[in-house]
């Protein structure tokens, strides 16, 4: 009961945080579609989020490891972000909404790091990560998600894309609750050295082997964050189809999650980032050559539950193998600023101009590349870790 109560907050956090995502990344692209952007700038635009990235995770990070008040930065982050959403009620160009973008994501990009690097240090124990606890806690936040992309999936049909500030403003409320429902607990440090220097970690073969798959396989995922409502949208399929299609896979991550404590013994971890690069790139060749083949699609999307649920526990795992206690937080902040900052910033603007030119099938064939070379990293990293694990 302790152990639940514990967690349960969590829980909030990861339902409503992804709940926000769950409508505001797939449908983002179509709101800027139907406000007149073109598709340069409908790239540059959503790629706000993962420039975002690339300086706030880590100064959070920085800040939550040195002070151990990862909650009250929650607190702060989650209602500013939803004053600054405030904004998009307002009817501007470009440069003005760029702004209220950055604003805003430069506080909820730093969220799940110091959520996550916060729940990873209550879920393991004598330095071993929990990953059945792990996944019951991040399964709410994949129904959040769930519930709000096809909601909104359904709600946009009807009544059209105007409505899209107003979802972001109820989203960003559940979330602000959430962040002030969490116990206000300062973590500890165990170490003798308040403020451990991460670079020689980060420095090892087997941690820049582990950054560089994981860069190259979210750099695959980013084209669908970005481009796949697009692409659907392109070929006809309705709003409602593009959010049960978001949701099919969804709904497999969430199955994942709850039952992952019995599937990840199977594999290593470091066997398991090659089998879901491997699927990514079958996964993106589907996407790319046969969209209109919906059975093929669909199964597709299916292989989410291991190119996305399996590959993001087990780089939370690694990450907090690598980097422990008053690393944790700058760990996390790593992660989501070289798999997400700097991959969706590349992979938003390139893609852009690349299905500009060559239409948005071609972003889907370079996703595909891009999961091979992860693969290649993954499996360089596998090789590292054989002699320890015979040993």
């Amino acid at each position: 009961m302790a152990d639940r109560k514990q967690l349960f907050p969590f829980a909030m956090l990861s339902a409503s945080y992804f709940a926000h995502i769950g409508f505001f990344n797939p449908y983002l692209p179509l709101w800027l579609k139907d406000m007149g952007f073109g598709l340069i700038a409908i790239s540059v635009l959503t790629s706000v989020q993962s420039a975002t990235r690339l300086f706030a995770p880590y100064a959070w990070g920085t800040l939550s490891d040195r002070t151990g008040e990862r909650v009250k930065l929650l607190r702060y982050g989650g209602t500013a972000a939803l004053v600054l959403s405030l904004g998009l009620w307002f009817d501007m160009g470009g440069v003005a909404l760029f702004v209220v973008l950055l604003l805003m994501f430069s506080h909820t990009s730093a969220m799940m790091p110091m959520s996550e690097a916060a729940l990873a240090h209550l879920v393991s124990h004598g330095g071993a990560f929990d990953a059945r606890r792990y996944g019951r806690v991040r399964l709410w936040g994949s129904l959040g998600f769930l519930v709000t992309v096809v909601a909104a999936g359904a709600w946009f049909e009807r009544f059209g894309m105007s409505h899209f500030p107003g979802w972001t403003a109820l989203t960003l409320a559940a979330v602000a609750l959430s962040v002030w429902l969490l116990p206000d607990a300062r973590e500890d440090s165990h170490h003798t050295d308040d403020h451990p220097d991460v670079w020689p970690v980060f420095r090892q073969p087997a941690v820049r082997w582990f950054f560089l798959s994981m860069f190259f396989h979210v750099l695959s995922h980013i084209f669908i964050y970005i481009f796949f409502s697009l692409y659907l949208d392109s070929l006809g399929y309705s709003k409602t189809v593009i959010g049960l299609l978001w949701a099919v896979s969804v709904v497999i991550e969430i199955g994942w999650f709850f039952t992952q404590g019995r599937w990840l013994p199977l594999l290593s971890l470091p066997g398991w980032l090659v089998l879901a690069a491997a699927l990514m790139a079958l996964r993106m060749g589907i996407t790319a050559g046969l969209p209109l083949v919906w059975p093929l699609l669909l199964l597709a999307q299916a292989v989410h539950a291991i190119t996305f649920a399996a590959h993001h526990t087990v780089c939370i795992a690694l990450l907090s193998q690598h980097f422990p206690g008053r690393l944790r937080g700058r760990g996390q902040a790593l992660y989501s600023v070289l798999g997400y900052g700097l991959p969706g910033v590349l992979g938003g603007v390139g893609g852009g101009f690349l299905s500009s030119a060559l239409g948005l099938a071609s972003v889907f064939w370079l996703s595909m590349v891009s999961a091979l070379v992860a693969m290649v990293c993954a499996w360089r990293l596998w090789r590292l870790h054989r002699p320890a694990k015979r040993a």
